[in-house]
C-alpha cells in the first residue's frame, strides 16, 4: 500500500468553478482505494490561493506520489502546480493525467503518421520536462502503471489494443467514484430547484466535428456504455446517500446510445419502486433526436436538454461538419418543446468561413427557435481537433496556423498558443470578458469579440433570459498549527485489504 496525493487544479476560467465536481479523477481515486492505497484529495476548485494551499499541503504530506489532472484551460494552474510540489518535495513523484495530455498525445500520433512532427511534438515534449510520468486516455487502470517504479514516460490508455483502454464490460466493473474524497455539499447545482449532482453514463463521441478535441482520440472518440443497471444503481445510490434528486448526465450525447430509451424507462422504473421523483438534465444531438426519446426522458424526470447547435448559418455548419442542418436543429427545439422539455442552445463564432452574415445568421436562428437559455462562446483551436491538427503555417505571418475546410475552400486563421502559460481564449465573463484567437479572411479578433458579445446581449434582452451569475472564488487563510479543512483536503478513511 502506498499513499498518493491526487489534485483536482482551479478551473480560473469558470464563472463558479464549484458546479461539477471532476469525476475522472474520482473514478481514479475509486480504484485506488479499492486496491488498498491511501488517497489524498486535494480539491483546489474555488481557491483563490491555490498554489499556497498546495505548497503547504506537500509539505506535510505522507504521498511519495502527486497525481494531477488537467483540462487544456486547466494547463497554466496545473504547470504552477508541479512546480510548487517539485520546490517542496523534490523527492516526489509527479504524475499528470486527462484530457489536456490525452489531446496532445493524440495530436503528436498523427504527427508521426504523416511522418512530419510538429507543434504537438513539441508540446508533448514540454510536458515531459514537466511532470515525470504522463497518463493518456482512461486512468483507472493506468494508474498503477503510472506507480511502478520503473514506470516509463508516458503511459498511452488511450489505445483500444491496450489492456489499459477501459471495454463496456471494464467499465461496469469499477467503483463508482470517490465522491466522499470531495465536499460534495460545496457544489452547487440545481435543476429545476432540485439539487444536482452530475454522473456520466456513457463516454466517448463518434463525430468529427472540426472544432471538437479529441477527434483522433480513441478513448474520446469511441463509445463506449455502462450497462442500464449500473447506470440506475449509482443513481440509485447518490440518491440514498446524499439525497440527491437531480441529475446532470454529463455523456457528450445521450442519444447515440441505442438503449437510451431503456435507460430513462429503467430510470422511471426506479423513481416510481422508490416513490421518488428526480429532475435530469443532459446533452443530445440534434439531428438524432426524436419524439420517442423526448417522451421518455420527460417520464424519466428530464426537464432540460443541452444541445451544441453552434450556428444558424447552413453554410457555417457544413464548415465545421457538423452533420446537422439548422432545420434539424429547429425541429429538435420543437420536439423537446411538445413534450415539456427546455432547451439550452450551444452556440459558438469564429469557424472557417465566419462572416458578419454567418454571425447574423447565428443570431437570427436564436430568435427564431427562441431557446429557453443559450449560450455563444469563441472557437479555440485545440490539439486534437481538426481545426489543429490539419492546419499548416502561414506563409507569410509567424506564429499564424491556417485550416482550409476542403468543401468550401474557407479559412480559420488561429495565432498560436502557449497552452502551459495562457487560458483565457476559453469562454470569459459574458459581459466583455472574452478574447479570440482566431479570426477568418473577412473578421479580425476583435471583431469576432464584438459580434459575439453583441449577440448575447441582444437575444437575452429580446427573449429575457438573464446573464449567468458570477461565484466568488474563497481565499484560503492559513492558521498555525492548523491542516487543510475538509471542503479542500479529504483523505481516504479506510481502504480495502
Amino acid at each position: 500500500m502506498i499513499d498518493i496525493c491526487l489534485i483536482i487544479p482551479p478551473s480560473l476560467f469558470l464563472l463558479d468553478e464549484r458546479v461539477f465536481m471532476t469525476l475522472g479523477i474520482l473514478r481514479v481515486a475509486a480504484a485506488l482505494e479499492a486496491a488498498g492505497h491511501r488517497v489524498e484529495m486535494l480539491d483546489l476548485s474555488g481557491i483563490e490561493n491555490f498554489d499556497e494551499a498546495a505548497r503547504l499541503h506537500a509539505k506535510s504530506s505522507r504521498a511519495a506520489v502527486f497525481a494531477l489532472t488537467s483540462t487544456t484551460p486547466q494547463m497554466p494552474a496545473a504547470a504552477k502546480l508541479a512546480g510548487v510540489i517539485r520546490a517542496a518535495r523534490p523527492d516526489a513523484r509527479i504524475i499528470l493525467g486527462g484530457p489536456h495530455v490525452t489531446l496532445i498525445n493524440a495530436a503528436a500520433r498523427g504527427e508521426r503518421r504523416r511522418q512530419a512532427p510538429g507543434r504537438a511534438h513539441a508540446a508533448l515534449q514540454r510536458l515531459c520536462e514537466t511532470f515525470d510520468v504522463l497518463v493518456a486516455g482512461d486512468g483507472e487502470l493506468a494508474v498503477f502503471e503510472a506507480l511502478k517504479p520503473q514506470a516509463p514516460k508516458l503511459i498511452d490508455a488511450d489505445d483500444p489494443k491496450s489492456s489499459l483502454f477501459l471495454t463496456n464490460e471494464k467499465l461496469d466493473s469499477l467503483p463508482f467514484p470517490a465522491r466522499h474524497l470531495v465536499d460534495v455539499q460545496s457544489y452547487r447545482y440545481s435543476i429545476d430547484g432540485v439539487d444536482a449532482v452530475s454522473l456520466i453514463a456513457q463516454l466517448g463521441c463518434p463525430f468529427n466535428c472540426g472544432f471538437c478535441g479529441g477527434r483522433q482520440s480513441p478513448s474520446l472518440r469511441r463509445v463506449r456504455m455502462r450497462s442500464t443497471a449500473n447506470v440506475v444503481r449509482e443513481i440509485m445510490e447518490l440518491h440514498r446517500g446524499y439525497g440527491f434528486r437531480g441529475f446532470m448526465l454529463y455523456d457528450d450525447e445521450l442519444n447515440v446510445n441505442p438503449q437510451m430509451v431503456a435507460l430513462m424507462n429503467a430510470v422511471a422504473a426506479a423513481q416510481q419502486e422508490a416513490g421518488v421523483e428526480f429532475r435530469l438534465r443532459g446533452f443530445v444531438k440534434a439531428e438524432l433526436f426524436n419524439d420517442e426519446q423526448a417522451q421518455a426522458m420527460r417520464r424519466a424526470g428530464f426537464r432540460w436538454i443541452l444541445a451544441g447547435f453552434e450556428s444558424g448559418s447552413p453554410r457555417i455548419l457544413r464548415n465545421m461538419n457538423k452533420k446537422a442542418t439548422s432545420q434539424d436543429n429547429t425541429r429538435c427545439v420543437e420536439i423537446a418543446r411538445r413534450h415539456g422539455l427546455k432547451v439550452k442552445a450551444l452556440m459558438s463564432l469564429g469557424h472557417p468561413g465566419e462572416t458578419r452574415q454567418t454571425a447574423l445568421e447565428t443570431k437570427r436562428w436564436l430568435l427564431e427557435a427562441r431557446p429557453d437559455d443559450f449560450d455563444v462562446t469563441i472557437i479555440t483551436t485545440y490539439p486534437g481537433t481538426p481545426y489543429y491538427d490539419l492546419a499548416v503555417p502561414h506563409a507569410g505571418q509567424k506564429d499564424i496556423w491556417v485550416y482550409t475546410y476542403d468543401g468550401t475552400g474557407d479559412r480559420l486563421y488561429s495565432r498560436e498558443i502557449d497552452f502551459m502559460e495562457v487560458a483565457d481564449y476559453y469562454k470569459g465573463d459574458p459581459e466583455g470578458g472574452y478574447r479570440s484567437y482566431v479570426h477568418t479572411d473577412e473578421l479580425s479578433p476583435a471583431d469576432i469579440v464584438s459580434l459575439r458579445d453583441a449577440i448575447e446581449r441582444e437575444v437575452r434582452q429580446e427573449l429575457g433570459i438573464p446573464f449567468n451569475s458570477r461565484g466568488a472564488a474563497v481565499r484560503f487563510e492559513h492558521s498555525m498549527g492548523q491542516g487543510l479543512p475538509p471542503f479542500i483536503l479529504r483523505q481516504s478513511q479506510k481502504v480495502s485489504p
